[in-house]
């Protein structure tokens, strides 16, 4: 089940009427319906991989519990160790496991040697890299008493298994998660309210811009040779909008729902093509896996504390475990590796800090400067994003080349439509910029004006609404 399906229209109604109506305000009632709910939803794309799901959310409530109650550090550690080995375990073996036997073997037919490893012939279970890490970090804040283990495993379950983030995120801490699972929770009109036009905008930015996106870019990426070099560059463009428009719309919704049942999830992006550094992009770019990254493999590893060499190479090692997380790709690892290279030199300087506020913040219009800060990091992180949607390195070197190529460009060959709506993606995230999402309106009090804009957006996702099978990081 997907956000942008008829089901999930059923589903969610159904969910809230049941949260709301039935349990009222039994907060352990509600919890078992967000429970039964998100297992269901989650058994709607593969029942089989329940199972999985279900053993990773048991082996971590009960390590955190053996954990606090070790007699000594050394039945802590093992504990602790056991819980990361099986669940980096099951993600490598899923995830990685044909990454690994594939390129040895290639390196060793460098070699002259032949090897006969076994492939593995799997289906990636949905969510697997987003709940794994859920996991992680409430064994990790644990094991350094950061936090208590959860007692209640219906509470706990909920933690990992919420529905809005269960298969793509935001990455959640139980730090700020369970707290509101544990507490009673009564309906919030206003946040409700909220939380559909956040809805609306994350299907506006999913089903209108990324999925118009998608046509020319499938179509271009996979057939490259045929295309000229302005071709590329708008497909390439295209691609950068796609991804963003996937995954923040996908975001929107999940925080939307999440708001319609009294809960507030890790905000995940914060219009990061807005951005006047590649160091300012990372900070408003999937800020949930970012943050995570930054605290559970950046900072133990001494972040920046350690010297220049230290904080270059702990730069360097985030970036491409980052890309690595993406997928088991080489495009990926090269994707994260190429992002480390831009952020360094701010990272050398001392500068990766200089923009923390908001572009124009006094002004509606950037200042020149800004504009061209904007500009300029939008095409870095495109060209990185071209590795990124590669299916292979040598393909996306072909790609890159025929755009440095000057007597390639002429009119080009694709149709243009998307550039509408990404044109009205910009104009409202511009003029939103200061606020949580698209569509908040807090201050707009005319009722008519809002409900034109609601209008206005539906019969655009009705009349200009593309196809889409699912949501790019469902495959992460």
């Amino acid at each position: 089940m997907i956000f942008n399906s008829f089901n999930f229209l059923f589903f969610l109604p159904v969910v809230f009427l049941l949260y709301w109506f039935v349990a009222k305000k039994n907060s352990k009632f509600q919890n078992i319906i967000l429970l039964v709910s998100s297992y269901f939803f989650y058994a709607c794309w593969d029942y089989r991989f329940l199972f999985l799901l279900i053993f990773s959310t048991l082996l971590d409530y009960i390590t955190g519990i053996k954990m606090a109650d070790a007699k000594s550090l050394t039945q802590k550690k093992f504990w602790f160790w056991l819980s990361i080995g099986i669940n980096l375990g099951f993600l490598g073996v899923f995830k990685y496991y044909n990454f690994f036997a594939t390129s040895f073997a290639e390196l060793l037919s460098g070699f002259g040697l032949t090897s006969n490893f076994w492939s593995i012939n799997v289906i990636l279970p949905v969510g697997i890299s987003f709940y794994t890490f859920h996991g992680l970090s409430y064994v990790i804040d644990i094991y350094n008493d950061k936090i208590k283990p959860e007692k209640d495993i219906v509470d706990y379950s909920v933690f990992v298994s919420f529905f809005p983030l269960l298969v793509a995120g935001p990455i959640e801490r139980a730090t700020h998660l369970l707290p509101q699972i544990q507490r009673e929770r009564t309906f919030n009109y206003q946040k409700a309210v909220d939380g559909l036009r956040q809805i609306l905008w994350g299907l506006f930015m999913k089903i209108v811009v990324a999925d118009n996106c998608a046509i020319i870019v499938n179509e271009v990426f996979k057939n490259q040779e045929n295309y000229n070099a302005s071709s590329l560059v708008i497909a390439a463009i295209f691609f950068a909008f796609q991804i963003y428009g996937d995954f923040s719309g996908y975001s929107n919704i999940a925080l939307g729902t999440a708001r319609l049942f009294g809960v507030e999830l890790l905000r995940n992006f914060a219009f990061p093509y807005f951005s006047r550094d590649i160091a300012e992009f990372w900070r408003r770019w999937h800020i949930s896996l970012s943050t995570w990254f930054r605290d559970y493999l950046y900072i133990p590893l001494g972040g920046s504390k350690g010297g220049m060499w230290m904080q270059v190479r702990n730069t360097i090692i985030i970036f491409v475990v980052s890309g690595f997380w993406h997928g088991a790709n080489w495009t990926f690892i090269i994707w994260g590796a190429i992002n480390a290279f831009f952020i360094l030199p701010l990272v050398v300087f001392k500068l990766n800090r200089t923009n923390t506020n908001s572009v124009a913040e006094n002004s509606f219009f950037p200042s020149l400067k800004e504009f061209f800060q904007i500009i300029l990091t939008f095409s870095i992180t495109t060209i990185a994003w071209i590795f990124f949607r590669s299916p292979s390195v040598k393909l996306a070197l072909l790609y890159i080349a025929k755009i440095l190529n000057y007597d390639n460009y002429s009119f080009p060959e694709i149709d243009l439509k998307p550039f509408i709506f990404i044109f009205i993606l910009i104009v409202v995230e511009w003029i939103q910029r200061k606020k949580h999402h698209g569509l908040e309106l807090y201050k707009l009090n005319n009722i008519y004006i809002r409900w034109f804009i609601y209008l206005t957006l539906f019969l655009i996702i009705i009349l200009f609404g593309a196809n889409s099978d699912s949501f790019i990081y469902f495959q992460f």
